[in-house]
């Protein structure tokens, strides 16, 4: 053992020291470094964790508001095209409405300027009569050669008018 001791240049007392201050300082160190290493690494592990697992919700939370955005758009489109919708056809009962107002306008014009064109015809056909009864009385006076009392006049009026409507 001393020749291989001399050969190799290992002390069985200086090996023995120094695995026990291996031993020592691995025990040290254990206590003193790894301890609070893992802890360290453990907390920042959980710090990681919580954040991934923010960032799951606010992922989660972003995608539902993205899903009530859409809802609430296709809401909205829906409402907009339900009011564009509803303003079409009020303004085609409207357009209607104002149709038949200007229909019953212009009928009631028509029916007025046809009764006033009546009374016009009626009123020229009375003027006319008069007319040609005073002509008439005038001419039968002149023929006649005296004036006519009323009762005359109008009988001999109404000869001349009756006379005058078989004629047209």
């Amino acid at each position: 053992m001393g020749q291989f001791e001399g050969f190799i240049g290992v002390n069985f007392w200086t090996a023995l020291f120094v695995l026990l201050n291996t031993l020592a300082i691995f025990f040290v160190a254990r206590k003193y470094l790894f301890g609070p290493v893992h802890k360290m690494i453990t907390d920042r592990q959980k710090e990681i964790d919580g954040m991934y697992e923010d960032a799951g919700k606010a992922k989660e939370e972003a995608e539902n508001r993205a899903q009530e955005y859409a809802q609430k758009l296709s809401e909205a489109q829906a409402t907009s095209e339900r009011l564009v919708k509803e303003a079409v056809e009020r303004g085609q009962h409207r357009e209607e409405e104002i149709v038949r107002q200007a229909n019953e306008e212009a009928t009631a014009i028509l029916d007025k300027a046809a009764h006033d064109v009546q009374r016009e015809k009626k009123k020229a056909v009375n003027d006319a009569k008069n007319e040609i009864s005073s002509m008439a009385v005038a001419i039968a006076e002149k023929i006649v050669g005296r004036e006519l009392n009323e009762k005359d006049q109008q009988r001999m009026v109404d000869e001349f008018i009756s006379e005058l409507g078989d004629k047209t």
